[in-house]
């Protein structure tokens, strides 16, 4: 059943005339009767006999006509609804994120998306980066934001270089100093969040390359627990930085520049399947206010 057939049927409906209707439609009066006919043989009933008043509707076409009528207006829906998804303007975008990322990142960006498309719905999922490769892979978001996991059907776009920086306490005795060394971070209690993450191994191997020994360690499963332990003196920290740009700003935390240490980065990539052609409409969108805009401003 063609989107065609309907169409004429209803036009004649609504003229009385195939030959009005024809003219409406913009084809032949031949090629819409064939198209009446054709649409007739497949649902097995006759739609219209010829009266003097012209074309008139059968019971069989007055039982059609409310669904012919509803069916091209979900038709017509759905084309505007997808015109729109392409224009960015409505529809729904689908996020996985990484907790740090979910956190402290994503907030001011999706601000700044949804003031510019209001009619938009976002669904956030989060999970460790491994897990949001997996919903990505799966086709249950339509992006996914952590670290750079490579996979051969994952296509990575980074937008966002996170740093490690060291945090202490406003009383501490670091925060008197314009820098400290690795080797003096070690004699403190470090206190390190999620051990399951790759800031726990990037910090670890810090230490490792530079060949200090720590003196003590608290493992804590978040940052916002490691941010609030080094509040209280309870040791230092390494910490993202957009993790403690608050706390930094409202003085509740100093940071301190390291002198010797090798950089500690890892860069915040936008995962999508490869085979999802090239990004449009929504996720083209949101790919580019990423580009564009630093999550930490």
């Amino acid at each position: 059943m063609l989107l065609v057939h309907i169409e004429g049927f209803l036009e004649v409906a609504r003229l009385g005339s195939v030959s009005r209707a024809a003219e409406a439609l913009y084809v032949t009066q031949p090629t819409l009767t064939a198209r009446l006919h054709a649409l007739e043989r497949e649902l097995g009933e006759r739609l219209f006999v010829r009266g003097r008043q012209g074309m008139r509707l059968t019971d069989a076409g007055r039982a059609f006509f409310p669904y012919a009528e509803r069916a091209v207006r979900a038709l017509r829906d759905g084309r505007h609804a997808i015109d729109e998804i392409g224009n960015a303007a409505a529809g729904q975008l689908l996020l996985a994120a990484a907790p740090a990322v979910s956190t402290y990142v994503l907030p001011a960006v999706l601000e700044r998306f949804v003031s510019a498309h209001p009619r938009v719905e976002v669904t956030v999922r989060t999970g460790h980066s491994e897990d949001v490769l997996q919903m990505v892979l799966r086709d249950e978001v339509q992006l996914g934001l952590g670290r750079a996991i490579r996979h051969p059907d994952v296509e990575l776009e980074a937008f966002h270089k996170e740093e490690l920086v060291l945090v202490v306490a406003p009383d501490h005795p670091f925060a008197r100093q314009q820098c400290v060394s690795i080797t003096e971070v070690g004699t403190e209690q470090l206190i390190l969040f999620d051990r399951t993450s790759s800031y726990y191994e990037i910090t670890q191997a810090a230490f490792l390359a530079a060949g200090v020994t720590l003196r003590g360690l608290m493992e804590l499963d978040n940052i916002e627990a490691a941010k609030k332990m080094v509040e209280r003196g309870l040791g230092v920290a390494l910490l993202p930085r957009t993790a403690v740009r608050r706390e930094v700003e409202a003085r509740e935390l100093r940071m301190v520049d390291l002198s010797d240490a090798v950089p500690m980065t890892r860069q915040i990539v936008a995962m999508r399947r490869r085979d999802a052609g090239p990004p449009s409409g929504l996720v083209g969108a949101f790919l580019e206010l990423l580009k564009a805009i630093s999550p930490d401003s």
